[in-house]
């Protein structure tokens, strides 16, 4: 078959040969559905691909979800064990009243260690979120066994007092009253004892309120 003796002209196509049609008739048909996939099924095929990706999303939140309700039994009884600790906590702070007596409390506890102060700085309230520090400033000079002692008797107190910024080095004043000391082992203490009050805290009472009611 001579293809440039075949009139190409679309009005003469019922004359083309056999051949010549049925190749014409692949390429139309491959133009259109080409076509029809450029324009429609691709974007389908986005869609489809962001609804596949949402309905993940949508599965694992739902897992997640399932999961929580299963241990919501265990959560709430973790819940109201931290609440009692809470409240356990809250009664061992010092209320504004008993502040002045603890203070007494540790200075006598150091001085029973038998150390001796050099610096007892209370230091301004430190709001928190239901609760308020109460820092000192502490500077002690002792043995070391009483340095320990007097840590001891700071967490035996029956309200909560914890010590922070410890620094512990020999005593090296000048003098022979300080040599002496540094023979006996004598030692001095820079620290921040700190102290918690919860009656300056607004979120404190209700949870007093709360344990009590139950």
């Amino acid at each position: 078959m001579n293809l440039s003796e075949i009139n190409w002209d679309i009005e003469a196509s019922g004359t083309w040969p056999r051949p010549v049609k049925l190749a014409v008739i692949v390429i139309l048909c491959v133009i259109v559905a080409g076509a029809g996939v450029y324009y429609f099924t691709l974007d389908q095929l986005a869609e489809l691909e962001k609804i596949e990706k949402k309905e993940l999303e949508l599965r694992n939140s739902f897992v997640i979800k399932q999961k929580k309700a299963v241990n919501l039994p265990d959560y709430k009884k973790q819940l109201e064990q931290i609440e009692a600790s809470l409240a356990e906590m809250i009664k061992q702070m010092p209320t504004e009243e008993e502040v002045a007596s603890l203070l007494v409390d540790i200075s006598q506890t150091g001085l029973a260690s038998g150390l001796e102060f050099r610096l007892f700085k209370p230091g301004a309230p430190v709001r928190k979120d239901f609760y308020s520090e109460l820092p000192i400033n502490i500077k002690v000079i002792g043995r070391y066994e009483e340095l320990g002692l007097f840590v001891s008797g700071l967490a035996s107190l029956p309200r909560i007092v914890t010590i922070h910024d410890v620094n512990i080095a020999p005593e090296t004043t000048k003098g022979k009253q300080a040599q002496a000391k540094v023979k006996t082992g004598a030692m001095v203490m820079d620290a921040v004892v700190k102290t918690y009050n919860e009656s300056l805290a607004p979120e404190a009472a209700p949870v007093k309120k709360k344990r009590g009611n139950k």
